[in-house]
This record gives structure tokens, C-alpha cells and sequence, in this order.
């Protein structure tokens, strides 16, 4: 028979108990102090892309450093003006698009500004930052007016009943943006009118954005400038060509030899035209001609060049008027966006 010495196994597992102890206390220690010190080295928190500030997300909302208001450079006058965000984006759903789009589209749009700015105001272009501003009020950013110049704009009868279906878009959207894998949107981009189709941001803008895929746009045909026609007198066509291409002689007797749609973009859109050697993105021929939209024909008559164009913007993002067609035919604003946007969700902004 063994006998076991009870007083020894007891010390044993005295020192064990100690010895895990100890062991736990240090796990326990490193499991704090490691956390901590990685956000107070500012490691710890949520980039939104090339935004400069960070975003801390918690729960379903984005906290940002700032005191909501907007930093906006009137261009047209050289100043800016500090105003609140909401008061902001109704100025800017009220000058890009019409009143009398349905509701979910006007909330959608508020959205979308709201985004728009929230991506801008910690990266502003290299004119608002030299004056001081985050977002100017022209399409060089997004259109701003104020609630006295919309109203001035507007017919006496409807005007008032205007600002407040903006007004209540706006405030039922409040502090609401898209984000992407926990980020804020960084392009939110948008435009009028889409010829039934979005672009792919990088047949447009030469970068593959996750959230900007071309995505079908029904019901635009009874938008405005749903489909344009222009002529363009032949000798200012040829001059042009020969201005910016030199060396190609562009004339008369060889235009429609020598200028060739080449490609399309998924949308339909002209992706590459040649012009004698020279390849040319179609983005680039738009901007030459100051074309509707990179959706086009060329058809070379004895004195003109008659251009068809379909759809009216860069064709990136949520069509507005594909957006109203949506709202007309049920959809929330939501639904809207989602559909625009591939893979985003909508968040709420808190400021700290």
C-alpha cells in the first residue's frame, strides 16, 4: 500500500493555485494596457478612406469631431459663411433637383448631400481650403442657395409649400449618411439624368469604386434631357479637332474616316473614340464639345455635325431622375439609395 503524505500534496496545490493566479493577473494586466495604448496611439479607430479625421463608430452611429456646422464658400461673392448642416443640405436638395420630385426621392438626395459634404469637409479641394471653407456653393462641389434666393426663384404660390416638402425631407433624414465597410462614403457621387443605365465610376473616372457599379435606371424618358440633339457648325468642329489634336488635319472630306467610336462602356456610353492616330477616352471627347453626357452618335452632315446624346451628367451614382422614377413606382428612400449604391448602409452621424 502507498501512503500518500497529505501535507505535501496540499502545498502543491497551494503553490499551483498561487502560480495561476499570477498567470491570470498578468493575462489580465496585457488584455487591459494593450488596448489602451493602441488608441491613445490613434491607431484604434475607423478610417473613412483618405478622410484626415478618424470616425469612432458605436452602436449604429458615426461620431465626428465637429460642431455641425458647415464651413461653405460663396464663390460668386469671395466669403464664407458658417451654417448649420441640416439648413446646408435643404439649400442643396433645393437646387438640385425639382420640388415636385416625389418624397423619397427628395430624402434620398438629402442623404446622398449630407454624404457628399461629410466626404468633403476634412478633404476639401485646394480653393475652399486657402479661404478656409470645407465645400463651395457651386457644381464644382454641389449647388447651394438659400432659403430667400430658392423662394425668389420660386412662384409666390408655391414657394413657401416648396421649402417645407424640402424642409421635412430633409429633417426626416436627419443626420443620416451612407457608409461602406463601417466608412463614410468618400464619392457619393450623383447627376441628373441617365440614359436607362449608371456608368461604372471607372469607365468615367479611371478608379474602381466598390459602391459605384453601373446599375440599370428605369423610367428617365420623360426627364428633360432625356435625349438631346445639337449641331455643331463643321468648321468649329474641325477647329477644335485640330487644336487639340495636332497633327491630325482634320477636314471636310475626312472626318468620318478619320474620327471612330472605338468601344462602350457596360451603360452603352462611348468609352474610347479614335481621332486620327490618337486614341481618345469619350469622357475627354464630352468635355471638348461640352456634350450632355458620354452617351453620343456622330452623324457628319455638308455643314454640321448633328450630335445625339442620351442621359444628362457624368452617369456616376444615383441618377436623380431614376431616383423619382423609383419613388413613383414605390420605393423608399432607402431602397433608392441601395440600389444606386452597391453594398452601402445608412448610418447616423453624432458630433463630439
Amino acid at each position: 500500500m502507498k501512503i500518500i503524505n497529505s501535507r505535501t500534496t496540499s502545498i502543491k496545490i497551494s503553490n499551483n493555485v498561487k502560480i495561476i493566479a499570477a498567470m491570470t493577473l498578468i493575462i489580465f494586466t496585457i488584455l487591459i494596457a494593450l488596448p489602451i495604448a493602441f488608441l491613445e496611439n490613434g491607431k484604434g479607430k475607423i478610417d473613412s478612406f483618405n478622410l484626415r479625421d478618424k470616425d469612432i463608430m458605436k452602436s449604429s452611429k458615426i461620431i465626428f469631431p465637429s460642431n455641425g456646422k458647415v464651413k461653405l464658400y460663396h464663390r460668386s461673392e469671395d466669403r464664407v459663411e458658417e451654417i448649420d448642416l441640416e439648413e446646408y443640405v435643404m439649400g442643396v436638395v433645393a437646387s438640385e433637383v425639382p420640388a415636385n420630385f416625389e418624397e423619397e426621392a427628395l430624402k434620398a438626395q438629402a442623404v446622398a448631400a449630407r454624404t457628399f459634404y461629410m466626404s468633403k469637409r476634412n478633404n476639401p479641394n485646394k480653393e475652399e481650403k486657402e479661404k478656409g471653407a470645407e465645400i463651395c456653393d457651386t457644381t464644382h462641389c454641389q449647388v447651394y442657395m438659400s432659403k430667400d434666393e430658392r423662394i425668389s426663384k420660386w412662384s409666390k404660390g408655391e414657394a413657401e409649400s416648396n421649402w417645407e416638402k424640402i424642409q421635412k425631407a430633409v429633417l426626416d433624414t436627419k443626420g443620416q449618411v451612407l457608409t461602406y465597410d463601417g466608412s463614410v462614403l468618400e464619392y457619393p457621387q450623383f447627376f441628373a439624368t441617365s440614359s436607362g443605365k449608371t456608368e461604372d465610376a471607372k469607365d468615367v473616372f479611371s478608379m474602381d469604386v466598390p459602391y459605384l457599379k453601373s446599375e440599370d435606371s428605369k423610367g428617365e424618358e420623360i426627364a428633360p434631357k432625356y435625349k438631346t440633339s445639337t449641331q455643331i457648325p463643321i468648321n468649329d468642329f474641325i477647329n477644335k479637332i485640330n487644336s487639340k489634336y495636332k497633327g491630325v488635319n482634320a477636314n471636310k472630306g475626312n472626318l468620318s474616316s478619320l474620327i471612330k467610336i472605338l468601344s462602350f462602356t457596360e451603360a452603352g456610353s462611348v468609352k474610347e473614340i479614335k481621332i486620327g492616330n490618337e486614341t481618345v477616352k469619350g469622357t475627354e471627347f464630352r468635355t471638348l464639345f461640352n456634350l450632355n453626357s458620354t452617351n453620343f452618335t456622330l452623324d457628319f452632315q455638308q455643314d454640321s455635325v448633328k450630335v445625339n446624346c442620351k442621359g444628362y451628367g457624368h452617369g456616376v451614382g444615383m441618377s436623380q431622375w431614376g431616383a423619382n422614377a423609383m419613388a413613383k413606382s414605390g420605393s423608399k428612400y432607402d431602397e433608392i439609395l441601395k440600389h444606386y449604391y452597391s453594398g452601402v448602409e445608412i448610418q447616423e452621424i453624432n458630433y463630439n
